[in-house]
């Protein structure tokens, strides 16, 4: 049986390799081994403000991490924290999760991934999480993890897929969802903030605040690869 497709959208940031400094489409490549460990092809999606037709030739779409969101997509003004916005990655995200949900195909969305989903559905980003008195309980320092627990709504998929109503997490994020819209909040931290999104609607449409690709638990990936499977 030949192996489903993966699509991975890829960051665009500048970069350095042997003699080289330029500007890359790239990802930390945890997010393709955890996906070709569970049995998938993976291709790489860097930013296009062109057509998503690509997808019809993907089985299921990850949307990674990375930089900001631009808070103009909900509606307000950036935050002195925020990071500088990358437009074309974030027109790019809303527009293939947009074509993925159209052609029903399953979808994680990781960290950014996951804030891109609620903001595709109507929702809203909280833009800097130690505004709200939480300090660095989920983000010590940039390119460091924290860990911290995470509880699920009972019979959420998040749930069933890793046997648990709480789990500990891996976290580096400075903002955190806000608002849904339209997706269903059934992932919570310790301290209420929202660490996932879900729709009950689908077969597997599903984001996550913290970092599964950089942890050891490849659940959430094989059971993406399942779902992929089943439309081969």
């Amino acid at each position: 049986m030949a192996r489903p497709v993966v699509a991975i959208t890829t960051y665009e940031e500048p970069a350095r390799w042997g003699a080289w400094s330029e500007r890359a489409a790239l990802l930390p490549s945890t997010y393709v081994d955890k996906v070709r460990a569970a049995g998938a092809r993976v291709v790489l999606l860097p930013p296009d403000d062109g057509d998503t037709d690509v997808l019809a030739h993907a089985d299921a779409l990850v949307l990674s991490g990375g930089a900001d969101l631009d808070a103009r997509l909900y509606g307000q003004r950036a935050h002195p924290s925020a990071d500088e916005p990358r437009e074309p990655r974030d027109a790019s995200e809303v527009a293939l999760y947009l074509k993925a949900r159209e052609l029903g195909l399953p979808v994680l969305g990781i960290c950014r991934g996951l804030q891109v989903m609620a903001i595709a559905h109507g929702g809203a980003l909280e833009q800097n999480v130690p505004d709200l008195g939480l300090g660095t309980s989920h983000r010590d320092a940039p390119g460091s993890y924290t860990r911290h627990s995470a509880r699920f709504a009972p019979d959420s998929l998040i749930a069933n897929l890793l046997g648990a109503q709480e789990v500990e997490v891996n976290s580096s994020h400075h903002q955190c969802v806000r608002a849904a819209g339209t997706l269903t909040v059934t992932g919570w931290a310790d301290d209420g903030t929202i660490e996932v999104c879900e729709d009950p609607a689908a077969p597997f449409v599903l984001g996550v605040q913290w970092h599964p690709e950089a942890d050891d638990d490849p659940r959430l990936f094989e059971a993406l690869v399942v779902a992929a499977r089943s439309r081969t």
